[in-house]
């Protein structure tokens, strides 16, 4: 099933609330540590789920994140024979204007690889994630999206996508940011939360942008999907809190996911590496940061 999915992943965020850090840079490209940027923990997530298509896609200042890629991913991957391209808006479009329309300007490769299911996973959140209990999970519930979601206190909702599920997963209500996420949430103390990750039949995803287009929408989480919902197509929330992937240490802190999007979560996030028992601890040989043997290795620990 996962040599079979095509991935997309969305590395052009500006990252505005990282100034200074993002001034030169794209949000993906920031280090946690010195030679690790926020980007290797998707790409790695995606090599060792098996995923053989990855597609990144940017527009920001995009020259560091090339770099790396060029430097570290390209030659330890065309060893594996995985294709992980780099990709930047062409045409007269100019920039992409948001992450909708990033992966609509792709459809193309959608038609060409003929995937069985579309991955589209956020590049600037700190975490391990295998992708194929997600994509099992997809597939049993005859999807057309399933979104990666973890619950999180009702006072940070605000920042996410706010998904309100039945029990079986599926999704009635998708907010962005809402201001009021009890409203959506249903719960006084926690709300499920979209990672922005999801996974979606391609047919659905190319009818869905499409649609989309024609209306003037650019965003995932702020007018795809709550578009999907309404229109009826099968929403399902996969719930990272139920996830396991193999290797995690005794004191590691369980599913752990951290959304970089201030200097604030930056700094908190290094702190999570440091220590003798870190809550998230980059040395994991069952699911290494990729490529694992890399030069670049030796400076992360």
């Amino acid at each position: 099933m996962n040599s079979r999915i095509l991935a997309f992943v969305l590395a052009g965020g500006e990252g505005r609330r990282l100034h200074p850090l993002t001034l030169g840079t794209p949000k993906p490209a920031v280090e946690l540590r010195r030679g690790l940027p926020i980007v290797d923990f998707v790409l790695s997530n995606l090599v060792n789920s098996g995923v053989p298509w990855i597609y990144l896609l940017m527009h920001y200042k995009p020259g560091p994140l090339l770099e790396h890629i060029s430097r570290v991913w390209l030659p330890a991957l065309a060893r594996r024979g995985c294709t992980l391209r780099p990709l930047c808006p062409e045409g007269p479009e100019g920039a992409y204007r948001g992450t909708a329309d990033a992966v609509y300007r792709h459809l193309d490769l959608v038609a060409q690889h003929d995937p069985y299911a579309v991955a589209v996973f956020a590049a600037d959140h700190v975490y391990r994630m295998d992708l194929r209990p997600m994509a099992l999970f997809h597939h049993r519930h005859a999807a057309d999206i399933t979104v990666a979601a973890v619950p999180v206190p009702l006072e940070e909702a605000e920042r996410f996508g706010v998904i309100d599920a039945d029990h079986d997963g599926r999704i009635g209500k998708f907010q962005e940011k809402p201001a009021q996420p009890a409203s959506i949430a249903g719960d006084p103390a926690r709300a499920l939360a979209s990672m922005g990750n999801y996974l979606f039949d391609p047919t659905a995803l190319c009818e869905l942008l499409e649609e989309l287009a024609g209306h003037g929408g650019t965003d995932f989480g702020h007018d795809a999907l709550p578009l999907a919902v309404q229109s009826g197509m099968r929403v399902f929330a996969y719930d990272f809190s139920h996830h396991h992937v193999p290797g995690l240490k005794p004191y590691e802190e369980a599913n752990y996911w951290r959304d970089i999007g201030t200097p604030g979560a930056l700094a908190e996030a290094r702190h999570d590496l440091d220590g003798p028992t870190p809550r998230f601890d980059l040395r994991n040989p069952r699911w290494p940061l990729q490529p694992a043997r890399s030069r670049i290795q030796r400076h992360l620990y």
